[in-house]
């Protein structure tokens, strides 16, 4: 999929890695729309980047759909959906406290799972009117390979991005909620995939490290860098254009479809 031209929407786009994202696919020609549950950021970055921000809960059905609505009116329809909206609760499932309390479970799976499915499902509706994208066949690049033979256009009409985290497959103590709501996520990329399939939408999903979000920008000092020290390489933190990069390296690659990727450092989280 070429991001010049395209239309977009990131939710969770005002902050961290949706507003490194919504940077990047401006950047880069894109046709970005901005929603976010904060009006007072993401109206900031829309007036500076000149864009348009619309405010969504992710949660709230009537919102996301009108969100993308909004989006799909881009020029050629919305090419290009990502998904970054999420939080985390710290609480452990039983203990001298007694149980896990309900409520913050059921909200942190609310936001980050059936969140991320409410934004999937209306991006991929209005996909689904698009007409296919115009694609140059691949080109020979060894004697190996096929070349263009063989290949016609694949007729893509959009592609969608969400966010998990390596907390689906390392969680740790205290993230049963938070490890259960992005399990799911990486768990419906492939169903969603596909679904989507006969449509020429891919599905993919990223599963981010320790990112020097707002979230992380909250610790001590000493705390940050302990943390990237021990990231295997390299040995810091995440920065939210990285993740900005690989999602626009998702969109660009259409042979990249119903996979989660790591984005770590090769990290591979303790217990605690």
């Amino acid at each position: 999929m070429r991001i010049d031209g395209s239309g977009a929407i990131v939710v969770g786009g005002a902050s961290g890695l949706g507003e490194a994202t919504v940077r990047r696919l401006h950047a880069l020609g894109a046709a970005v729309l901005i929603a976010d549950v904060n009006a007072e950021r993401g109206e900031s970055l829309a007036s500076e980047l000149g864009l348009e921000f619309v405010a969504a809960d992710v949660r709230a059905e009537a919102q996301v759909q009108a969100a993308v609505e909004k989006a799909a009116q881009a020029d050629g329809g919305l090419r290009i959906a990502v998904c970054c909206a999420g939080t985390g609760w710290a609480e452990k499932l039983a203990g001298s406290r007694g149980p896990h309390a309900l409520v913050p479970f059921e909200t942190i799976v609310s936001i980050n799972l059936i969140g991320t499915f409410n934004v999937l499902r209306f991006a991929a509706t209005a996909m689904i009117a698009n007409e296919p994208a115009l694609q140059a066949a691949p080109a020979r690049t060894s004697a190996g390979d096929a070349g263009s033979e063989g290949y016609g256009p694949d007729g893509e009409r959009g592609v969608c991005v969400n966010t998990a985290s390596i907390a689906a497959y390392d969680g740790q103590v205290g993230q049963v909620a938070y490890s259960a709501s992005k399990g799911g996520i990486v768990g419906m990329t492939l169903p969603a995939a596909r679904d989507l399939a006969r449509h020429g939408i891919r599905v993919n999903t990223i599963a981010p490290g320790l990112f020097d979000t707002p979230l992380m920008a909250a610790l001590p000092e000493e705390a940050r860098r302990s943390l990237g020290a021990g990231v295997p390489y390299p040995q810091r933190l995440g920065v939210p254009s990285e993740y900005a990069q690989l999602v626009c390296q998702i969109v660009e690659n259409r042979m990249l479809n119903g996979e989660t990727i790591r984005l770590d450092g090769a990290l591979r989280m303790a217990p605690r």
